[in-house]
């Protein structure tokens, strides 16, 4: 691999004689084909062994430096001489830089300081220096104070001035009261109208503090407003040039396609439910591994993209292992780059078939609960209506309300409660409210705990790049707890149960894989681990009170892996 630098096509060595796949790889879910493996590993030894650059992946102990990992990607092409080789890229930057010998460029380099972006990002710089001068300048701040002391001390003495008035109040009326049996009816209204005038003046005192109050602070923003003038304009200025660059870079991200057809991103994205590109559209692996495949005359073959170093504390990433193309920034541009290209089916939006009956595992004349299959929808999704609602649908035609009370996974089988009346869901319902129903969920990690039981408590959120893929977050996610008891260790992997103290999309699965979590994931997770033959994840237990005879219930159906 000494040699990798010196070129961006690298032979394939096929010794093998790996067969090539007869449609290319759809990104966003997949098996790495077995050249995509070997190109993968060749990059791998070089990013082992290199001395180019300097990028500390978190690998290396000794390594001082911000850890960044990085996603990888390689792309087996042919050239115009039949010849068998592979592209590489990193997504973003990789030590500061754009531009790495052996990996394919960036589409549009924007730390060229030639380049125009570089150029507004040094005007911006520039707006933001005067801005904070400003701000910082010891007139605008004391300004700024005696704004608020000013605010501070009329609600002070407002409070005041209304206790006096209310203490005055109250005088009045115990002197009016003592009056009546005191004075004569004469000199009793001579009197009141005293007391009134009296009350009128607080009146008067009132209004008066409140127009000199409110004088002063006008008069205290006003010479803040006119400090605040020119750095409103100068952050109006920063805000259009901001807007103008990134349209700029919008317009320079140009992307081809195997037809020949070129679009910018705002051309791409405009259709789409974002209407702007994310930040960062464009910068991924995939992008830059079609576009240079394009320009040069490469036919893609097939494609991977792995995860090289620590583990980040948000997603879940594990070093060296494949991933698939991020959702929001990539999905619309490699839709564009894909045209022409024979592509794998999408198998997430394949129909699916099921033609047994669904499995009942118990049922009364309120309820019942059904054994899920694994890679069968609980609800109706986007393509595809035939689910577990859909069948209990045709199944109870007279039934009422809702009739599902919760959701599996896709991947996930086991038990769902179904029920027959609304008023027996929301019963089960306000149970799942106050978490009093209990469920147990049996799952086969890939790999070995330290421990024969704990608890997990990592907050979750969607992640809004890679929806519907889920990631720990200690700011915005919603608190998520599972507990955990190891049955059996079978042939390294370990068995366990899971009971889940709440429950939020794919939280056992995250809990399981994240680097903070188990770090062990469920075997066959194809999200959060390496896809197998099914999920191995079951709901086999669920507890709760029936609505109707108040017997506590416990209904389990058999695990199948």
């Amino acid at each position: 691999m000494s040699n990798f630098g010196n070129s961006f096509f690298h032979t394939l060595e096929n010794k093998q004689g790996i067969a090539l796949p007869q449609k290319f790889t759809f990104p966003f879910y997949y098996e790495p084909h077995p050249l995509s493996l070997l190109a993968a590993e060749q990059l791998q030894q070089y990013l082992v062994t290199q001395n180019d650059f300097e990028h500390n992946f978190g690998l290396n102990p000794k390594q001082k430096g911000l850890i960044i990992g990085k996603m990888f990607g390689v792309m087996v092409v042919k050239n115009t001489k039949n010849e068998l080789g592979y592209l590489a890229a990193f997504s973003g930057k990789l030590a500061d830089s754009n531009h790495i010998k052996g990996f394919v460029p960036t589409v549009y380099n924007t730390l060229n300081e030639a380049g125009f972006y570089k150029k507004g990002e040094a005007e911006l710089n520039t707006i933001n220096n005067e801005i904070e001068i400003l701000e910082e300048a010891q007139i605008y701040k004391k300004a700024q104070e005696n704004v608020l002391n000013n605010k501070i001390a009329f609600a002070e003495e407002l409070e005041q001035l209304k206790e006096e008035i209310k203490a005055a109040k109250r005088d009045r009326n115990k002197l009016r009261d003592d009056a009546k049996n005191t004075m004569s009816a004469e000199a009793y209204m001579v009197f009141v109208e005293t007391l009134s005038q009296q009350s009128i003046g607080y009146q008067i005192r009132l209004k008066h503090f409140k127009i000199e109050g409110e004088q002063r602070i006008q008069k205290a923003e006003a010479h803040l407003n006119g400090l605040n003038q020119p750095i409103q304009k100068l952050k109006t200025k920063r805000a259009n040039l901001s807007a103008s660059l990134q349209k700029r870079i919008h317009e320079q991200y140009r992307f081809l396609n195997s037809e020949g057809n070129t679009k910018d991103l705002l051309t791409i994205f405009k259709d789409t439910t974002a209407l702007v590109p994310p930040a960062g559209s464009g910068e991924c692996a995939a992008p830059k591994l079609f576009q240079y495949a394009y320009e040069n005359d490469l036919k893609p073959i097939c494609m991977a993209e792995f995860w090289w170093g620590a583990s980040p504390k948000s997603e879940v990433r594990k070093h060296q292992q494949f991933y698939p193309s991020c959702r929001s920034k990539c999905e619309p541009i490699l839709g564009h780059m894909m045209q022409g290209l024979l592509v794998d089916e999408n198998p997430i939006e394949a129909q699916i078939i099921f033609n047994q009956a669904l499995d009942i595992v118990y049922e009364d004349d309120h309820l019942l609960l059904v054994n899920k299959p694994h890679e069968f929808l609980s609800v109706p999704g986007k393509n595809i209506n035939e689910s577990v609602l859909s069948r209990m649908k045709a199944y109870l035609p007279n039934a009422t309300g809702p009739l599902l009370l919760h959701r599996l996974d896709m991947s996930t089988s086991g038990l769902l409660l179904v029920a027959k009346s609304n008023r027996v869901y929301k019963h089960l319902q306000k149970q799942f409210i106050e978490r009093s129903i209990k469920k147990r969920y049996i799952a086969l990690l890939d790999g070995v705990l330290p421990n024969t039981e704990g608890s997990i408590n990592l907050p979750l959120r969607v992640d809004l790049d890679n929806r519907p893929q889920q990631l720990v977050c200690y700011t915005h996610g919603k608190p998520a707890t599972t507990n955990y008891q190891v049955i059996t260790i079978e042939n390294g992997k370990t068995r366990v149960y899971f009971y889940p103290i709440t429950g939020r999309t794919h939280q056992l699965r995250v809990h399981a894989a994240h680097s903070e979590g188990l770090k062990t994931p469920i075997m066959g997770d194809d999200l959060y681990g390496t896809k197998a033959n099914r999920l191995h994840l079951h709901a086999e237990s669920i507890t709760f009170m029936h609505p109707i005879t108040k017997e506590v219930l416990t209904v389990r159906c058999e695990v199948p892996f």
